[in-house]
């Protein structure tokens, strides 16, 4: 076993490692950019060396300053985590040239499996089923066109490099086709810098199922049964679980055995996973499921095999890496129960999961599951980190396991109803509804599931009026007043025969409300609302609630709810909300990728005007009205939240 590794990643995966490491007595060496100076995973490690700035092209994916740290500080060998620089095989030479240990796969097999075409060709002379699509070199539009024509409408358009559903674009029509190729190819150049794509037909009713596989270089290969992953949101995972749910012995024999021969086909060592896109239209069936790719790394959602196997992965990289044997043969390793991940984000669901940032300035994860069930938490931040735009915006994956599916999903929903976090706008409360919809709890999932189900999904119920009550309570700072049977030692809530009123002003959304708050003669708190709620402007509070206050914000956490007020500066001067009038803000930090629209323009609702990049992901920016565009932003401009994207020279509203 090693005695030191680096870890060439950063956030909960960089953690995930150390834990495993220090349980084997391996020493460990984080590397951090400018913006993760102070992250958990630098605490975490036993040494740590700065290795650039915060643009990942200046840091995490600066192999040469990687590869330097790692001899400098005496490792051994190269966890890489996920992403980043985990599937170059560019990257795992220069890791063996240097005569350190990369922790995964060969650069051959990576190399073999790193594009989507040369891997399904790969995978056809290995008897292995793929989807019908256009695999081959050949990149001229009128070419793609014409193979979409032959395999038939709809179909998919996917980036031959990378992950992640960048660079991937559904085409219901030939008239979208241009466009939509357009886009996958932009996408897929800044995201893996390779813009060349493969199509592929869309299958209506698809599960995304994959297979964990994991082998040695003694030419050993044993699957860990499979993974669900097909409740998704542009193409990316949301919650996972294992074993599939419906799974039937003969398609679990038939994929599992398709996803050994996959991994000996190319002499597979280490933790890999095979995706397989199964046709579930007419229920799972073992003739109806095609090789997707192959993942030549550990995967975002491994917990959830390790629940349900009981085998630390991590641990058997390190052993395979070290050149020992796989610890366990396919007849050793057994499922027991059943196990969900569901990815807590930073982003907006309500508004197309846009991305998002912001100081967690209130972070409470469940400290219990439901008797019956274990639960762990995957993160790497603590209350007080910063979301920043220049990585993955994950904040934590809950991971819990129950005797049988039902068990499981009632954990997770308990968990999530007891995570809280305020300070940027996250997807707890969108995931909760997940869990709770009818569908997804009786297993009938397919990776569409969530667009049709979005807006009832995302939709979040208007805050009762003890929620809002509860955010005056705590904004007016009355409920911080120690009791006390003198009215002189509670100044601020005296007058004259009768206890004095606290006003105080909220914001939720656009609504502007106006509380009153003072405590009644039996001790409790009372509260009034302008405007009235609920038919009432008068309510009591005899509970505490669960909330956070943070600067000029109150949340308070309402099952996995987090409903977020303003609490407006009263010397904020009004000309700054009249300032944002006629102009158009940027949602999130980002990159202006495309301007579709110039000065003197005159643009109509929906129009799109600009593309912002942001997160590796494209956004497309419309006319929020009819109007002339007096500015508007240059490609390649940096933004930052809020800036002035678009401003109108006049406006004609509807």
């Amino acid at each position: 076993m090693f005695g030191k590794i680096l870890i060439a990643n950063r956030g909960e995966i960089a953690c995930r490692v150390i834990r495993t490491a220090r349980k084997l007595g391996v020493r460990t060496v984080a590397v951090y950019s400018d913006a993760d100076a102070k992250s958990l995973h630098v605490e975490m490690a036993d040494e740590a060396v700065h290795i650039g700035a915060s643009p990942v092209g200046e840091s995490y994916l600066r192999g040469d300053k990687i590869i330097a740290a790692a001899k400098a500080t005496g490792a051994e060998a190269i966890h890489p985590g996920y992403g980043f620089l985990s599937e170059n095989p560019d990257f795992v030479d220069q890791v063996t040239a240097a005569g350190l240990v990369f922790i995964g796969p060969s650069a051959a097999s990576i190399r073999a499996m790193g594009l989507k075409d040369a891997a399904k060709r790969l995978m056809e002379k290995a008897g292995v089923p793929v989807v019908p699509g256009y695999h081959g070199e050949a990149q001229e539009i009128v070419l793609l066109a014409s193979k979409a024509r032959e395999i038939g409408y709809p179909v998919l358009i996917k980036a031959r490099a990378g992950g992640g559903g960048k660079g991937m674009r559904r085409v219901e029509h030939p008239d979208d086709f241009s466009e939509a190729l357009s886009g996958a190819r932009r996408e897929a150049k800044a995201a893996f810098g390779d813009d060349r794509v493969l199509v592929e037909k869309y299958v209506d009713k698809p599960r995304h199922i994959e297979v964990q596989v994991f082998g040695d270089i003694f030419g050993n290969v044993v699957h860990l049964y499979e993974r669900d992953c097909s409740a998704q949101r542009r193409h990316q995972k949301v919650i996972e679980e294992a074993p599939a749910p419906g799974m039937t012995p003969a398609l679990r024999k038939a994929m599992t055995e398709a996803a050994v021969k996959a991994a000996k086909a190319i002499h597979y060592s280490g933790a890999g996973t095979i995706e397989f896109i199964v046709d579930a239209s007419q229920g799972l069936k073992a003739d109806r499921f095609w090789f997707m790719e192959m993942n030549t790394r550990l995967q975002v959602e491994h917990p959830v095999t390790e629940m349900v196997t009981g085998i630390d992965l991590v641990e058997w990289q390190l052993k395979v890496a070290s050149g020992e044997k796989l610890p366990k043969t396919q007849s050793e390793i057994q499922l027991s129960g059943h196990a969900f991940e569901a990815r807590l984000y930073a982003e907006d669901p309500a508004k197309g999961f846009l991305p998002a940032t912001g100081t967690l300035h209130h972070l409470k994860f469940p400290v219990y599951a439901l008797e019956g069930a274990s639960m762990r938490i995957e993160t790497g931040v603590r209350a007080g980190d910063a979301i920043s735009p220049f990585y993955d915006p994950m904040i934590a994956k809950l991971v819990v396991h129950g005797k049988d599916r039902q068990a499981a999903l009632e954990a997770l929903g308990a968990a999530l109803s007891q995570t809280e976090i305020a300070g940027s706008t996250v997807n707890t409360a969108f995931l909760a509804a997940l869990a709770t919809d009818a569908d997804f709890a009786a297993g009938d999932v397919d990776t569409g599931l969530i667009g049709r189900h979005q807006q009832k999904l995302t939709a979040v119920p208007p805050p009762s009026a003890e929620i809002i009550a509860a955010a005056a309570l705590a904004a007016s700072g009355a409920g911080a007043l120690v009791p006390s049977d003198d009215p002189w030692s509670v100044l601020a809530g005296y007058a004259h025969f009768h206890s004095g009123a606290r006003r105080t002003r909220l914001r939720y959304g656009d609504d502007d409300i106006l509380a009153r708050v003072w405590v009644r003669p039996d001790g409790r708190f009372q509260v009034a609302l302008d405007p009235p709620y609920d038919g009432a402007n008068s309510h009591d509070l005899p509970a505490a609630p669960r909330l956070a206050l943070w600067p000029g914000h109150v949340t308070v956490f309402s099952g996995a709810i987090g409903y977020s007020f303003v609490v407006p500066d009263p010397l904020a001067r009004a000309e700054e909300a009249a300032a944002a009038s006629g102009s158009l803000r940027a949602p999130m930090p980002g990159l202006v990728k495309l301007v579709r629209a110039a000065k003197g323009d005159a643009v109509i609702k929906g129009q799109p005007l600009l593309i912002l990049e942001a997160m590796k992901m494209e956004h497309m920016i419309s006319a929020p009205h009819d109007g002339v565009i007096a500015e508007i932003t240059a490609e390649g401009a940096q933004v930052t939240d809020g800036t002035v994207l678009v401003r109108f020279a006049e406006q004609v509203h509807d």
